[in-house]
């Protein structure tokens, strides 16, 4: 126990400065004034921002859900704004079905389905689109309205995250875009560009509530030989990410659906390893399986060993957290 450290609760500090977030023992950081020190405002920040962490959350969900029933190309066109109503009569029904069947997707694989079977997979593209606008919406009039009671200069980081915010609405249909003219899918690589752009926002937020709960503003990385061992396994998560973003966009999981062993083998046996130039080659379907399943084996092989060190070196601000972790990545 640290002097000036209460640790009944998530958030404290020394006379030093240090700062105890979740576990985590931060010294290396470099503060500022964080918003106001009106208490409040930074209330009314800390609600905003939690509210649509939790919503932005969801809306992750929803897209994932959108992807495993196929329904992300339902909705040909992107209506930016004349979409937000759902279809509203019949001959409304009729017109956005029409468009379904001028793309890949209807002709090659769908050309059986029914009106009512369009519905399904509509309501599913509509919902997390109307989740999207939603949030835009959610996040630019709080954001107006702080803008009157808080310099600008200082609400910088907000407005960049609306960026984003509004720049992943663009991608969004930049990857469905890519599965109207040619394939019968989007591209797995745009599917990966989407969710990962959508966890940085996720992370940001997430950052700027400790920033209000700890009354400083801290660098959002920090290259040290201290923060090293979590930078690499934020980087390996973030790399997992995507390579089950390619799984995903790839149907790669149906090609093998043993576990632990790929049919009988730990290598799949309808790619050659000795091509070492197809080792990069993330459209071969078993070969991303392979590295989505492996990268998995090493995240917790690594989280064990960062366990190990952290209780050997008897580092007890930290093992609520790795505790917490080895549950997370044993799911």
């Amino acid at each position: 126990t640290r002097s000036g450290c209460d640790w009944s609760s998530d958030v404290c500090s020394s006379d030093l400065g240090d700062i105890y977030i979740f576990g985590y023992y931060e010294n290396y950081y470099i503060y500022s004034n964080m918003y106001t020190t009106n208490i409040k405002i930074n209330n009314q920040l800390s609600i905003w921002l939690i509210t649509m962490f939790w919503i932005i959350s969801f809306m992750i969900i929803v897209g994932g859900l959108t992807r495993l029933t196929d329904s992300g190309l339902s909705i040909t066109q992107w209506e930016l704004f004349s979409g937000f109503f759902p279809p509203l009569n019949q001959n409304d029904w009729i017109v956005y079905f029409n468009l379904y069947k001028q793309i890949p997707e209807f002709k090659l694989q769908n050309f059986n389905m029914t009106l009512s079977e369009f519905k399904v997979i509509f309501w599913w593209e509509w919902a997390h689109r109307f989740f999207g606008r939603l949030i835009g919406l959610g996040y630019l009039i709080p954001l107006i309205y702080f803008s009157f009671k808080i310099k600008i200069t200082k609400l910088l980081n907000l407005y960049f995250i609306f960026f984003l915010i509004c720049f992943q609405g663009f991608i969004g249909w930049y990857m469905v875009s890519s599965g109207l003219v040619n394939n019968t899918t989007v591209s797995h690589y745009r599917l990966a560009l989407h969710l990962v752009v959508a966890i940085i926002i996720l992370s940001i937020i997430f950052w700027q509530i400790l920033d209000l709960r700890s009354l400083n503003s801290k660098s959002f990385f920090n290259l040290s030989k201290q923060n090293l061992p979590y930078l690499i396994l934020i980087f390996l998560i973030f790399f997992q990410v995507v390579i089950g973003a390619f799984v995903s966009g790839l149907d790669a999981g149906k090609i093998y659906q043993t576990w632990p062993l790929m049919n009988s083998n730990y290598f799949p046996d309808d790619f050659d390893f000795n091509y070492k130039i197809d080792l990069l080659n993330f459209e071969n379907h078993s070969l991303v399986q392979f590295y989505h399943r492996n990268i998995a084996y090493i995240i917790f092989g690594y989280v064990l060993i960062l366990s190990y060190l952290i209780f050997k070196k008897r580092k007890k601000e930290q093992y609520q957290s790795i505790i917490i972790l080895i549950i997370i990545i044993s799911f």
